[in-house]
């Protein structure tokens, strides 16, 4: 859908301005302008802007940094890849572009999984010689391959792969989305919310982040056991001054069917200079995009 009949200087319409404006030529984004381009910020441009040529130009950015192995590294010639590939996977799906290139990303994430569910570690915990904070039978995702599981990562990976089993409803996809959204409700803290990792470490209770329970709220959609932290994440929305924060809070709010007060204003002088921060407002914004995250009950 196009922008181009929005108010200008509305809330959604300052900030798609300033994404058209600070596109790099590559047609990426970067988190600051002017900056080489970066997955992350580019991701979130294209979903923001999508239908608009500038989306186009990302994702053939994005399509062309795919790796041997079907991952995706976080920028151009970056030595490592992991997370970033339910990204991807989530922008194919969303342009409808269900090709080799896709299938190659589903393939690397379904082998992905955190080191704590190893064997060798499950046999540690068992016999009492560790103890994880977690069930180590669950999988997650990590940010990177041979490393640990966690909320983040994990729950970008339900979103891409809850998206792809709308189209492959097979029974890996539905095993894999099982197990992440059991590993993120097995660490939910105490208080109801979501650390980054485990909700206890070396026998003390971890206190949760705003941006961490949103984000974990968004892999959990369709699980009615998310409902109990919607309150904490309603609370955080008035009490944080992180604006990444209410952005993340404000998008997973809207995906969960919960109104949020429209409080918002256009943007004044520069705003955010961080560009992933002024995506994520414009797709939370009540005409914004974040319906595009929507993601339904898999199996």
């Amino acid at each position: 859908m196009r922008r181009s009949i929005l108010v200008p200087d509305s809330y959604l319409g300052v900030r798609l301005d300033i994404l058209r404006r600070s596109q790099n030529p590559d047609g990426g984004w970067s988190y600051y302008t002017g900056k080489q381009s970066w997955l992350e910020p580019t991701f979130y441009g294209a979903l923001v802007l999508h239908g608009d040529p500038a989306a186009d130009r990302a994702w053939s950015l994005i399509k062309s940094w795919q790796q041997a192995d079907g991952s995706w590294p976080p920028t151009a010639g970056a030595a490592i890849s992991g997370w970033g590939t339910a990204l991807c996977l989530t922008l194919a799906h969303i342009r409808g572009e269900i090709d080799g290139t896709f299938l190659k990303g589903l393939a690397y994430l379904l082998k992905t999984a955190g080191t704590e569910s190893e064997i060798w570690r499950r046999a540690l915990a068992k016999f009492g010689l560790v103890d994880p904070g977690r069930n180590l039978k669950l999988k997650g995702w990590p940010w990177k391959q041979g490393t640990s599981s966690w909320v983040e990562p994990t729950a970008h990976t339900l979103i891409a792969l809850k998206k792809a089993y709308t189209l492959l409803p097979a029974p890996e996809l539905t095993e894999r989305i099982h197990s992440g959204q059991a590993l993120l409700l097995d660490v939910r803290c105490k208080d109801g919310g979501w650390n980054y990792g485990s909700a206890w470490t070396l026998g003390e209770d971890q206190r949760s982040y705003p941006e961490t329970t949103a984000l974990a709220l968004l892999g959990l959609q369709g699980r009615p056991e998310a409902a109990s932290s919607l309150d904490m994440a309603r609370h955080w929305l008035q009490e944080t001054s992180s604006s990444l924060a209410r952005a993340w809070i404000t998008i997973a709010l809207r995906l969960h069917g919960i109104a949020v007060p429209n409080t918002n204003s256009p943007l004044k002088g520069s705003g955010s200079p961080d560009l992933m921060v002024v995506a994520l407002e414009a797709l939370g914004a009540p005409d914004g995009n974040y319906r595009l995250l929507k993601t339904e009950a898999a199996g």
